[in-house]
This record gives structure tokens, C-alpha cells and sequence, in this order.
């Protein structure tokens, strides 16, 4: 029954935990009770012990009742400091403060000293005065303005004094021309230049023709895409082209010069008359294809003029023609105008 009891009283606890038994609970207290009588018996033996030196006291504190006490506590004897140990460690606190504060009056007690002069400073802080090998740096340049660029040169201009058109009879002598000696490489080589082109404007020496009144001679002349038809025959030099004169069908002096060539280069510009009949291309390729023409007809008259013709280029068919339009071209090679956008 008594099990049952128990039971039901353990079954009862609200947190669930087991309730000591009554022998529990002497085992407890005789165990409270043995740390307290050694406590007791600590503090007679240090009642009873005069102390040596007045050190630090050890007092016990205040303990409560053995009833009061809670289970399981043991109280233990802390040392407490006494009253000399006290004063010696405030007057060790306080002389760091008192030492502090009389170097602080002592400073604001004392006037103010004026700066040595230079010459009573000691050695070490006086400047080191230069040795005999040492020398001062010199102080910087001040800094010049540039110049301008090209301030220097000298500008070439007329000189004072001399005409620029060059109208005056004294001849101005350029000072930076260079004079070549003469005999030099470059007139040696000008030479046979200038002796080629006299040698072409001088007239053929060795033409013979034969200007019989029946004479004709005949050709035909091409320039580009006109074509000349032209007769050679004896007369006082008189040009019909067309039914019109050399004048009325070629305008321009330029190319009544170019038309002309062929016989005076032969030297019967005067004894011979010219008959052409001209069509197709432009006023410059009939002139060209004209040219080409009296040049062939004079071939016929004398075939040893040859070599002489064909030296000036007479007798040379001018190959140059327009080039044809391409397609997606606005001409021969000029293309459209290129937009990114």
C-alpha cells in the first residue's frame, strides 16, 4: 500500500521530478553539518593566533544561522586590508596627481626667454660655412620669353630700289642663284636636245616631187572617227576643204598650225594646192585626220620622205579615241556618287 502510495505522489508533481526519500534527506543534512563545524573550527584557530605585523586582517564575515543557511553552501574567509595598508596605497595614488600638477604651475610661473641671437647659437645648429672647393649655386636664370620661330631668316623680297617687272636696262643679280661653270655635264647634254629640234623644224632638203599640171597624188587620213579624203596637186598653196577655205572650215589658229606642218616641213607650202573633203567627228579629229592625209599624199609623191615623216610623226595614225561608256558607270570610269545612309 505504501508503494502505491508513493507512486501516486511521484504521478503528482507537475514538473514530473522524483521526491527525496527521508533518507536522502539525513545524508544531506549531516553532510550541511560537518562543512560548518570545519568552519567553525577554522575560525577559533585564527582567533586564537596573535597576529605578528600589523598587515592585512583577515576578519570572517557576517554568516548566517545554521538554520538560515541554504543546503549545499560553504562560506569561505576572504583577507581584509587594514587601515595602514589603506592610507599607504591612497598617498602612492595621490603623489603621481600632486607631481603632475606642481610641473604644470612651474611652467606657467616662469617668463617666457627670448631667442639667442645667431651668433651665440651653439656650433652645431650655426650653418656649416662653405669650404674653399665648395662654391655657392648660382641662382636660376630668369625665364626669357621664346623667341619667334623664324625671327632669324631673312625675308626674300624684292630689294629697294629694283624694278619687279624687270623694266629698268641694269639687270638684277640674284644672290642665291647658282652659277654653273661652263663646259658643265648639263650643257653638254641640252645640247643635243636643242640640235634635235632645229634639225625637226628645218625643212626636208631632199623632197622631189613631181609637179607636172596633170600630177595628183592621193590619201586618205583618219583621226578618231573622221576621215579625210585628200588630193596633192601643183598650185600656189591654196587650201579647199569642203568647198571652204582652210580659214572658214578651221577657225581655230592652233589647228591651222598642225594642218600646215607637212608641207612646210617638206617646203611646198607654195607650190602645192590642197583638196579635201571631210566628214564625221569633230572640228580637232578632221584637223588630225587632215594632217594624217597631206601626210600620206606626200608619201606617194616621194616615198624616200619616208624615214623623215615618220621622225616627226606625221605618218603615225593617232590611236587615241573616246572610251566607251560602262554600264552602271555615268561614263567611260566616272562612277555614281557614293551614299553610306
Amino acid at each position: 500500500m505504501a508503494d502505491s502510495e508513493d507512486t501516486r505522489d511521484e504521478a503528482e508533481q507537475p514538473d514530473g521530478h522524483a521526491v527525496p526519500t527521508e533518507d536522502a534527506r539525513e545524508v544531506a543534512g549531516s553532510a550541511e553539518d560537518a562543512a560548518l563545524e570545519a568552519y567553525e573550527e577554522a575560525e577559533e584557530a585564527t582567533v586564537d593566533v596573535p597576529p605578528a605585523e600589523p598587515q592585512l586582517e583577515t576578519a570572517a564575515p557576517e554568516q548566517p544561522a545554521a538554520a538560515e543557511a541554504p543546503a549545499g553552501e560553504v562560506h569561505e574567509a576572504h583577507a581584509v586590508p587594514g587601515e595602514d595598508a589603506r592610507e599607504i596605497a591612497g598617498s602612492a595614488e595621490d603623489a603621481a596627481l600632486e607631481a603632475y600638477e606642481e610641473a604644470q604651475d612651474a611652467s606657467a610661473a616662469q617668463p617666457e626667454q627670448p631667442a639667442a641671437p645667431a651668433a651665440e647659437q651653439p656650433a652645431a645648429e650655426q650653418p656649416a660655412a662653405p669650404s674653399e672647393d665648395e662654391e655657392w649655386e648660382e641662382a636660376p636664370a630668369p625665364r626669357e620669353k621664346p623667341a619667334v620661330p623664324g625671327a632669324h631668316l631673312e625675308v626674300d623680297i624684292v630689294p629697294e630700289g629694283v624694278d619687279p617687272l624687270g623694266r629698268e636696262a641694269q639687270e638684277y643679280v640674284d644672290p642665291y642663284a647658282i652659277v654653273e661653270a661652263e663646259g658643265t655635264v648639263e650643257e653638254d647634254a641640252e645640247e643635243p636636245a636643242e640640235a634635235d629640234e632645229e634639225v625637226l623644224t628645218e625643212p626636208i632638203s631632199t623632197a622631189a616631187i613631181d609637179l607636172a599640171s596633170g600630177a595628183r597624188y592621193r590619201a586618205t587620213g583618219k583621226r578618231k572617227t573622221a576621215i579625210a579624203r585628200v588630193t596633192l596637186r601643183p598650185g600656189s598653196g591654196t587650201y579647199l576643204i569642203n568647198g571652204r577655205t582652210l580659214e572658214e572650215h578651221f577657225p581655230r589658229v592652233t589647228l591651222q598650225r598642225n594642218i600646215r606642218q607637212p608641207l612646210e616641213t617638206v617646203g611646198y607650202q607654195e607650190r602645192m594646192d590642197v583638196v579635201a573633203r571631210l566628214h564625221g567627228g569633230g572640228i580637232s579629229a578632221q584637223a588630225g585626220a587632215l594632217r594624217h592625209g597631206l601626210s600620206r599624199a606626200l608619201l606617194e609623191a616621194d616615198p624616200n620622205l619616208r624615214g623623215e615623216l615618220k621622225r616627226r610623226g606625221f605618218l603615225t595614225r593617232d590611236s587615241r579615241a573616246k572610251e566607251r561608256k560602262k554600264a552602271g558607270l555615268k561614263k567611260a570610269r566616272k562612277r555614281p556618287q557614293f551614299s553610306k545612309r
